[in-house]
């Protein structure tokens, strides 16, 4: 599993015209899934995602987390985290989970962030070609990855 998460002032997720999710302060989280990804490896990313100290205290300094500032999770399922350009010019995606594995598990991170967060996330829709707005807070921005846990 790797994910791209985002401090954010605000984001919006977008398909057709409409909007299908949006927040105010808190996580822009681009999740991208593979076949090896487990429920454990979903908890673990989880955990990390909502105590991540990512946003100011008093002081400027990064000491709170999502939990702290009782901010906002947007949650957008991206295979494209996956790419492989090693040949040629045409990125490969075939390290991304097929659609019937990833899709569950991408509800299932959502509902489990909304437990944790005590709180709706919100969410883009599975599969389709979404528009992402937003605004970077700092800017601030960590990429993670569950086959590499020993560095985050």
């Amino acid at each position: 599993m790797r994910a791209v998460i985002q401090r954010v002032s605000k984001a919006s997720c977008s398909v057709d015209s409409k909007i299908t999710g949006q927040i105010k302060d808190g996580l822009l989280i681009l999740i991208g899934i593979e076949e090896e990804d487990t429920i454990e490896d979903m908890r673990w990313m989880a955990q990390k995602f909502v105590n991540l100290r990512i946003f100011n205290d008093e002081n400027g300094l990064m000491n709170r987390s999502v939990l702290d500032i009782r901010g906002e999770i947007l949650l957008i399922s991206q295979f494209t985290l996956f790419a492989q350009t090693k040949k040629g010019n045409r990125p490969s995606f075939i390290r991304a989970a097929k659609p019937d594995k990833a899709q569950p598990m991408y509800i299932q991170m959502a509902h489990y962030l909304s437990t944790l967060i005590n709180s709706e996330v919100q969410m883009g829709i599975f599969g389709a070609d979404m528009k992402i707005d937003l605004l970077n807070d700092g800017p601030v921005t960590i990429i993670m990855n569950t086959q590499d846990k020993d560095n985050f």
